[in-house]
């Protein structure tokens, strides 16, 4: 072999062990930056039942040791919808066999005021079925649950600035209260009902009023239906005037068509004197601390759900 060949071959074979060396490097380096992005994530956080009504369901979420500063979505069908999965085969909680057909929530922790914005080991409680449509808070499905049926939940960390989206926890299944109080007077309805049965221009559609009344008293206010029902149609957004007045209006048109008022009156009572004279947006520009009235609030949802009192009409 001529030198000037066996000096090319050598240029040649070296150039080629550095292409192939660099290759070598560069793939190294594209698996290296794919299982770090795989391992880059939020942590999953968990999921557990809270109080249940025959309407609604609490979800009780706890971050995981990241946090979940973003926030997190939440996920749910009938346990029957699960059950048949997109195929009608049994399914799991994977994107694969998940049923298309899912309720889902957001709750991001990025919206001013938040409380989703979570630390590790840090838990919320999201009413399903009953939302306090807050800051940061969106559904798909914003209406009741059905009473005495099983729920399937799994839910998701967000993703932040440095760390991708997590897994979805593990199914968790809960129930609301089985169906009771039936059709006839004296059973309760939620806010949301009251809100969708109201006068003309309280919410779209063609339902028929159902109140019982033109006008109510919250605190010390007397307030018009049509000024009622643009309360209803006001998120709460962090102020707690506003979902204690949501849950008051409706346990008072419950207790004007007729129900029961035993379980309810010691709240009703405490709610009105909390209010007092402030004047609940958007007649008005009053604030309570959702601490200040979170008891009283759940107390008259429990009322308006059927978990207490006569129970909820099927």
């Amino acid at each position: 072999m001529s030198k000037t060949i066996k000096k090319y071959w050598r240029r040649e074979t070296i150039a080629f062990t550095l292409f192939g060396c660099l290759a070598i490097a560069v793939a190294a380096i594209m698996v290296s930056e794919v299982r770090s992005l795989a391992k880059n994530k939020m942590s999953t956080p968990t999921i557990d039942c809270g109080v249940s009504t025959q309407t609604s369901i609490e979800i009780i979420v706890t971050a995981g040791a990241t946090g979940a500063p973003a926030g997190f979505s939440l996920q749910w069908v009938t346990a029957a919808q699960f059950a048949a999965g997109p195929d009608g085969i049994l399914g799991t909680a994977d994107d694969n066999t998940w049923p298309g057909s899912e309720c889902a929530g957001s709750f991001s922790g990025n919206a001013n005021l938040s409380r989703y914005n979570l630390g590790p080991g840090e838990s919320v409680i999201v009413n399903v079925g009953e939302f306090l449509f807050d800051n940061g808070a969106s559904t798909s499905c914003p209406g009741a649950l059905e009473c005495g049926t099983t729920y399937v939940f799994r839910a998701f960390a967000h993703a932040s600035n440095s760390l991708n989206r997590s897994d979805f926890t593990p199914i968790h299944t809960c129930s609301t209260l089985a169906c009771g109080g039936g059709n006839q007077g004296g059973c309760t309805l939620t806010q949301g009902y009251w809100k969708t049965h109201g006068p003309t221009g309280c919410s779209t559609g063609n339902n028929e009023n159902e109140w019982a009344v033109n006008s109510l008293t919250l605190g010390t206010v007397v307030y018009a239906d049509g000024d009622l029902c643009a309360i209803l149609n006001t998120p709460a957004q962090g102020n707690g005037l506003i979902s204690l007045a949501h849950q008051l209006i409706a346990a008072k048109l419950n207790v004007a068509k007729g129900a029961d008022p035993t379980a309810a009156a010691p709240c009703i009572a405490a709610a009105d004197a909390l209010i007092g004279g402030l004047v609940v947006p958007p007649s008005g520009s009053g604030f309570l601390n959702p601490s200040a009235t979170s008891s009283l609030t759940t107390c008259l949802t429990n009322y308006n759900e059927g978990a207490t009192g006569p129970g909820h009409c099927e």
